[in-house]
Parts: C-alpha cells; sequence; structure tokens
C-alpha cells in the first residue's frame, strides 16, 4: 500500500459530538458498521472528501478499520506512522498521577498533544483538525458524519480496550486447545504432547513478573515500554457428540474457562462450528490442525497454516483445466468416501470444473470401511482420462491394477504424502498434489522442532501436525513476548501476527508464510509431484510452486 493512500486513508481521531437526543441516535452497531465496512446507521456508504482536489473515497475503502485496523491500535508502513483510536488513547491525559496506570505503548501514540473531548474528536473528523487547531494531511480524508452517526461511532471506539480482555489476567494468560470427537486418537495425542510441552517451557522462563516496570526511558510513554511476562494456562476441551451440538458445548466451557485465544487443536472432516464460535466471540483460534477449514473472506479471527485439501482441489482445478495444454481433459473421475474430508475437496473442485465447462462424474465409496470397495470403484472408472484419487492410506493400498489410460491425482494430504502406499502399478502415471515444501527442501526447518521433541523425549507419532503445533506455539510467543509487550489485545494479536510472519525463517513444512490483511490463509500454493521409484518415498517435483 502505498504512502499516499494511507495517509489518505489514516482518518478517524474518529470521536463524536455530544450525545444527540435519544430520537436521533443510530443504533449501536451503527459505529461497528461505520469502522469496519463504511456503511453508515442508515445504510448509506460513509464519504470522505479530499482538501486540494485529492481523490474522494467512500464505502469500504473509507472504513477506519483500512488504516487504524481491527483492534484500533493503528500500524506503520515504511516511516509512516497511523495512531490509536480507541477510547483509552484518544481521551489519554498527558500526565498520569500514582494512582493511575499509563496507557500501553504502541509505535503511532501520539503523546504531545491536548487529549481530546467528543467535540474536539467530532471536528478532526469532520474538518481535519486536532484539538490544539493543527490541521491533518490533506491526504486524510474528511468525513461528513451526522450526529446520531457520530455518537455510534465514539461509543464503538470507546469499547475497543487493551484492558479488561477476557482470559487474561496480570499474571496468567488463558488459552484452549479444541478436539472434535473426529480426530485421529494418535494425532490428538501428539498435538497435546507438544503443546503440554511448550507451556511447560514458557511458564519455565526465568523472569519473575515484577510491579516495577522495565523501561526503555527513551520517550514520554517510557513508563509503559515494558516486557510483561505472563504464564500460560492450557484448557483441553474435548468436544462430543454431532457437530450441531459443538457450538453449545463451546460456549459452555468459554463460560467456565474464559481464554484469551484458541491455540491449534485438532479436527477431523468438520472445523466450521469451532470456526464460528471464534468468529462469533471474536476469540482469535490459532492455526488448528485442520483438513477442511473454513473459507470465509470476512471473518477475522480464525487463522490457518493452509487450506488444506480445499488447497488441493484449487491446485488440481487449474491443472485439469490446462491438462495436455488443451481446455479439455476428457472425462474426469474421482472417487472418495462418503462423510470424509475428500468429500468437501471434490465438491469443491466439482463447482471449478463446471466453471471453466468441464465435465466430472463422482465414484462415491460408502462411509467407513476403509479398504472396500476400491476396486470396484476403479474398475467403474475404468473410462477416466483423469482420474483424482480423495483417499485415505488403507484405501490407497487397495487400488488394485490401474485403468489403462487414466492419468491419475492423489490427494497428499489425506493419502500420506512421501509415505502414501501408493501401489508399485500406479506410480508411473500418478501425480500426487502436494500443498507443502517437498521433503528435500524443508529438512533444515524441520531441524530445531525434531531435535526439541527429542530433546523432551516427546514421540514423534504425527510429525506433520506437532511440527505445525510447534510453529504455531512459537510463533504466537513470538508475538506476545517480543512485538505486543503489555498490549493484550485479541485483534492486535492476529494484527501482529500479519506484520511479522513473513519474516520467519524456521517455518517448518511451508516454504514461506505471509498474511496481509483480510487473508486466513498464510501458506498459499503447492506442487505437483511423483514418486521417483516403485517403492519408497522419495517425490520429485513435476511443476513449480503454484499459487492457484
Amino acid at each position: 500500500m502505498s504512502r499516499r493512500r494511507i495517509a489518505a486513508l489514516a482518518l478517524v481521531f474518529a470521536a463524536i459530538t455530544a450525545p444527540a437526543p435519544a430520537a436521533e441516535r443510530s443504533p449501536p452497531a451503527a459505529g461497528e458498521s461505520i469502522y469496519l465496512r463504511g456503511v453508515t446507521g442508515s445504510g448509506a456508504p460513509v464519504v470522505g472528501k479530499r482538501e486540494g482536489g485529492g481523490v474522494d473515497t467512500s464505502g469500504a475503502q473509507a472504513a477506519c478499520v483500512n488504516c487504524h485496523q481491527r483492534s484500533g491500535l493503528g500500524t506503520r508502513e515504511g516511516n509512516t506512522f497511523i495512531p490509536p483510536v480507541t477510547g483509552e488513547y484518544l481521551y489519554a491525559p498527558l500526565e498520569h498521577d500514582a494512582s493511575q496506570a499509563p496507557i500501553a505503548y504502541v509505535e503511532g501514540i501520539h503523546g504531545n498533544r491536548t487529549p481530546y473531548t467528543d467535540a474536539a474528536l467530532a471536528k478532526a473528523i469532520r474538518e481535519g483538525v486536532d484539538p490544539q487547531g493543527r490541521r491533518f494531511s490533506v491526504l486524510m480524508p474528511r468525513f461528513e458524519l451526522g450526529d446520531a452517526d457520530m455518537a455510534s461511532l465514539i461509543e464503538y471506539l470507546k469499547k475497543l480496550t487493551v484492558r479488561r480482555v477476557p482470559g487474561v489476567t496480570d499474571a496468567v494468560l488463558h488459552f484452549a486447545t479444541v478436539f472434535t470427537p473426529d480426530a485421529d486418537r494418535t494425532v490428538r495425542g501428539g498435538v497435546l504432547d507438544v503443546l503440554q510441552h511448550f507451556v511447560a517451557d514458557k511458564n519455565a522462563f526465568p523472569f519473575k513478573p515484577s510491579p516495577s516496570m522495565r523501561t526503555s526511558n527513551r520517550t514520554a510513554f517510557a513508563k509503559s515500554m515494558y516486557m510483561a511476562h505472563r504464564h500460560w494456562q492450557l484448557h483441553v476441551w474435548d468436544l462430543t457428540g454431532a457437530p450441531q451440538t459443538w457450538g453449545a458445548q463451546l460456549d459452555r466451557h468459554l463460560a467456565e474457562e474464559p481464554v484469551y485465544a484458541l491455540l491449534s487443536g485438532l479436527g477431523g472432516s468438520d472445523w466450521a462450528p469451532v470456526h464460528e464460535f471464534c468468529e462469533r466471540n471474536a476469540i482469535p483460534c490459532l492455526f488448528p490442525n485442520v483438513e477442511v477449514p473454513v473459507v470465509a473472506d470476512t471473518d477475522f479471527y480464525p487463522v490457518y497454516f493452509s487450506k488444506g485439501v480445499l488447497l488441493e482441489a484449487e491446485l488440481l482445478a487449474q491443472r485439469l483445466a490446462t491438462a495436455g495444454g488443451t481446455t479439455d481433459p476428457g472425462t474426469i473421475v474421482q472417487i472418495y468416501r462418503k462423510g470424509d474430508s475428500g468429500a468437501r475437496a471434490a465438491a469443491l473442485l466439482a463447482a471449478r470444473l463446471k466453471d471453466r465447462g468441464l465435465r466430472i462424474r463422482d465414484e462415491v465409496l460408502p462411509a467407513g470401511s476403509a479398504g472396500h470397495g476400491i476396486p470396484a470403484a476403479v474398475a467403474a472408472a475404468a473410462d477416466a482420462t483423469s482420474l483424482v484419487l480423495w483417499l485415505r492410506p488403507a484405501d490407497v493400498a487397495a487400488l488394485g491394477p490401474p485403468p489403462a489410460k487414466a492419468k491419475a491425482y492423489l490427494s497428499g494430504l489425506l493419502g500420506g504424502l512421501e509415505d502414501a502406499p501408493l501401489p508399485a502399478a500406479w506410480r508411473p502415471a500418478t501425480l500426487m498434489a502436494y500443498p507443502l515444501d517437498l521433503p528435500l527442501q524443508r529438512g533444515v526447518r524441520l531441524d530445531y522442532p525434531l531435535g526439541w521433541f527429542k530433546f523432551r523425549h516427546i514421540p514423534v507419532v504425527a510429525i506433520h501436525a506437532q511440527a505445525d503445533t510447534y510453529l504455531a506455539c512459537s510463533l504466537i510467543a513470538d508475538a506476545l513476548n517480543n512485538h505486543m509487550a503489555d498490549v493484550i489485545s485479541r485483534p492486535y494479536l492476529i494484527e501482529q501476527l500479519q506484520g511479522m510472519i513473513e519474516r520467519r525463517l524456521m517455518t517448518g513444512y511451508y516454504p514461506r508464510l505471509t498474511l496481509a490483511a483480510n487473508q486466513r490463509f498464510a501458506s498459499k500454493g503447492g506442487y505437483f509431484a511423483h514418486f521417483a521409484d516403485p517403492s519408497g518415498p522419495k517425490l520429485v517435483a513435476d511443476s513449480e510452486w503454484t499459487v492457484p
């Protein structure tokens, strides 16, 4: 984003006039709508005008969140600082007496101006003038909000806080990890082992919390620039029963054990109720191990390493649409088990290919009964030119003779990646969708977590899930300890992850991680690969790293 755009959108030292009469007030949700979506209480788009003939902005492009972020704590882009606009910062007095806790330091803080009042803040929004009469940049829009909308906006801004965060005390950060009942029990044990050891290590850190703050002495707000060390407490939430009951179970867990965020965890074929619970309650859901994450572009709080099998489907759709350099790959057949994660991926692939005008047919195996029915399904696909296999290892091992003419494509995540038991007869004509870095290229990045497991005597029972869990824990610890200090805001945590994750060197199974604003998936591409030998795990790339 250019500096011009950032400065232009760095609107809203947002404030309000004195409260309007009740009949003239917008609904309280109007403030949130203005801030997050650029829509007023009447449903009309917010309009921002620039002095000096600059380009005006409206609607979503004029929303405060674009610059001041979901947390309201601003950000930094190059040498440009976007200031915080929460009530705690806008109304903060210049001097604190001993009875007042200093507000937490953030980079864009303005400590050299008179505190805002409601009326001064309304004038800042409408006219671009701060409480001391200094004009904002000509590139920042001026917003003609009515009194009712302005009142709702300030109500919203005053609720954005870095204090009184659920699941946080002066000494403890509470996390939960969630396991769905259809999650693999062996993998669950491996994930939980990593989580518990990481938390124990974190809590063994030698620094002891103290009421005295370590200061930088570099700014007027030095008193608030300190590393707040809190212990982590992990709560294990095991769900039971049908997915439609999970939301209520999670609500009960939250009421009994308020938590700051969900960390890692493990799901089976359905993670949607957990995703929706986190978004509904504004709780970060950080890097769960799931094969089928929820793709919802407007959601904010759930963050994943990748789209899992849905990413494989997108890779396959792109590949099949151009198979053999033509626009018609012939007859496409996909085989999957009903109710498994492959069913969701197959549905997405079918939809994507339909959009391209391509034919596809499904051979659906009954749920359960691993290894049964596979030869019959393959025989039914004898006319296939392209055969897509959304199968787990037991089904892969039972494939039998391959079709004479079909090019086969295997889901790497479901089939077992390089350990997939693909029969020798299938290997010459099968490509694997591989949404991770290839084994020979990621070795160094896995050395550290594997060494960490070995030193702590953690059995490696599910290396991919365990390595991802370790990566998730270390990313969160880095964000909290080195980037947030004592600013323990839930959305600020996600914003810090967005800013720091691409600088991460040890990224485990992934060649690169990035999370720009409004992105929920940190790894975005994958390879197609084939087995080099009739037996053994050696894979050879058949494509460059591709982002569909």
